[in-house]
């Protein structure tokens, strides 16, 4: 599948802190992030963090309020679960604004719509508050623009149809986001 590459080294406090106190655990934990079309999020994670123990990353919908998915509302995202303590939260928030411009809402590139807005959908109070020191730290370091990263609890999450799942994988030359490349 993919050939796994080494993540960039964190580089704000929040995220070397978690990087450094992360320590194996009984269990998993999961993380959410959007920012623009999947395929293009799924391929950065699996290639830098899919050697984690308990790895998985899936394409799918959530932040929306209907039932349907597929319509406006809800975020092209990614559910990554891995082990706890496999890796620090905080480096995959930075991990995940390093990777699109978080500056520009609802749209990466030439894609346009709310399904395609800059989010994290956190599962726990601690993810939102390392999320939001992370944010804070990248504002003040590093981005010219706002920020405008949506925040807000995961609820309802929808696996996205099979032939999105892996798609970069299984077509390599396949559309891919403009927009999606480490930034810094």
């Amino acid at each position: 599948m993919p050939k796994l590459k080494t993540p960039p080294a964190p580089t704000l406090p929040t995220a070397i802190k978690s990087r450094e106190e992360a320590k194996l655990q009984e269990g998993t934990e999961t993380a959410v992030f959007a920012n623009g079309c999947f395929w293009g999020t799924e391929h950065f994670y699996k290639t830098y963090y899919g050697h984690l123990p308990q790895f998985t990353c899936v394409s799918g919908y959530t932040g929306g309020d209907v039932e349907n998915p597929c319509t406006t509302g809800h975020a092209e995202s990614v559910k990554l679960t891995y082990q706890k303590g496999s890796v620090g939260y905080g480096e995959l928030v930075e991990f995940h604004l390093r990777t699109h411009d978080p500056t520009t809402p609802d749209r990466q590139g030439p894609d346009r719509g709310s399904q395609y807005r800059s989010a994290i959908f956190y599962t726990t109070p601690e993810q939102k508050e390392i999320a939001e020191k992370v944010i804070a730290e990248a504002q003040e370091k590093y981005v010219k623009g706002k920020i405008v990263t949506q925040l807000a609890p995961l609820k309802k999450w929808y696996n996205a149809e099979d032939y999105h799942q892996d798609y970069l994988f299984e077509n390599p030359n396949g559309y891919h986001c403009p927009s999606h490349h480490l930034y810094w």
